[in-house]
């Protein structure tokens, strides 16, 4: 740590989108819920804002600058409301201009400016997840975009996500389609993590390409590309009515459209992803589909707006993390410890790290990890 400040700092954060800084009265409630406390981290969040409002250096470490996973609980237990998670994304963005980045999150980086995705996926390659499936492509007779999120596209685990909900949107006559290759990243990781540059290019790529196509509605399978959708792609232009797949389910049995056999009978535990929960306020629809089919749901020590974070938020999801800091390892032990057979959940980061620790806390045969639309896919009428 610098012994002397540079107020300047102060400032450039501020520029860079940290707005908020100075608002921080450094009373520790942020500190008090964040998930890092859950394990042993040099990460805290009081402390990172406190160095950027004196100027001082030393926050830089991919420990702590990229430890935050944007999770969001901090911010709803601030008294005063301050944009933590934009502090984080200005002090990220300021040493990511000057090339301080974990090398990870390079390379997803790269691969987002060279092929449209992080996950290193040729771009022609992005409906792989569709082959076999008589997936239709979007037209202009076309309700709904079906926006598959990039892990689900090139994960082999997380492909199964896109294809049980084509099986569930077919089933219940909804009128969607995709676009194909031309569509890229949201870019929302690559916001939270810095790279606003990159950002910008993908946002403007796809705002570009749903006007062309006439795009008006999306569902998305990923809470991530959700919320970049509902908040951040207004203000460069696209304006669209954004559902998550979850929502659109329930709407869809609701309504009797979406018939189900109702006959899972299985213990089902639900983990809130972030994204989808505190984010966007969603909590009751995944429940109320676990319930259509047949599901007996247990609670967890932590639930809705209290959920724990998997920890693949805000890029850490292609950042290493040593296991005894895994708080995916500390949710799946929650879902044992509840009883549970199955783990649910909604967002395809969720899936990927809960499933790494199921299988390192060697529960594979004793709990299964699924996305709802997994579940209810099997379910069908």
């Amino acid at each position: 740590m610098a012994e002397f400040p540079f107020l300047e700092v102060n400032e450039a954060i501020r520029l860079y989108g940290g707005e908020d800084l100075n608002a921080c009265m450094q009373c520790g409630l942020c500190a008090s819920v964040c998930p890092w406390r859950e394990v042993e981290s040099p990460f805290f969040a009081r402390q990172m804002i406190r160095m950027g409002q004196l100027g001082l250096e030393g926050y830089e470490s991919d420990e702590v600058l990229f430890g935050c996973t944007t999770c969001d609980k901090c911010v709803i237990n601030c008294p005063r409301e301050v944009d933590i998670i934009g502090i984080m994304r200005a002090m990220r963005s300021m040493v990511s201009e000057a090339g301080i980045r974990p090398e990870t999150l390079k390379a997803a980086s790269g691969s987002c400016h060279a092929n449209g995705n992080p996950w290193s996926g040729k771009r022609e390659d992005r409906l792989a997840w569709a082959k076999d499936l008589d997936v239709p492509k979007y037209g202009p007779d076309t309700e709904y975009l079906l926006f598959v999120c990039c892990t689900s596209c090139y994960d082999q685990r997380s492909q199964n996500i896109a294809r049980s909900l084509v099986k569930l949107l077919d089933a219940a006559g909804v009128s969607y389609g995709i676009i194909g290759p031309e569509e890229s990243c949201c870019g929302e990781s690559m916001r939270k993590s810095g790279d606003e540059e990159l950002f910008q290019k993908l946002a403007q790529s796809n705002i570009a390409l749903f006007e062309r196509e006439g795009v008006k509605k999306i569902i998305t399978t990923s809470p991530h590309c959700l919320k970049t959708f509902v908040s951040e792609y207004p203000e460069l232009g696209g304006n669209y009515e954004v559902v998550h797949s979850s929502q659109l389910l329930a709407h869809l049995v609701g309504e009797g459209k979406l018939k189900l056999q109702g006959k899972d009978g299985r213990k089902v535990a639900f983990h809130d992803p972030c994204y989808l929960g505190r984010h966007s306020n969603v909590f009751s629809e995944p429940r109320e589909l676990l319930d259509a089919a047949g599901a007996e749901v247990v609670p967890m020590a932590r639930e809705e707006k209290f959920s724990l974070c998997c920890g693949g938020g805000g890029g850490r999801v292609w950042m290493e993390t040593p296991q005894e800091q895994r708080f995916s390892v500390l949710r799946v032990q929650e879902a044992a410890q509840a009883g549970a057979e199955v783990l649910a959940t909604s967002c395809p980061y969720c899936i990927s790290l809960l499933e790494d620790s199921r299988k390192t806390e060697g529960l594979e045969d004793s709990l299964e990890v699924l996305e709802v639309s997994e579940l209810l896919a099997r379910d069908l009428a």
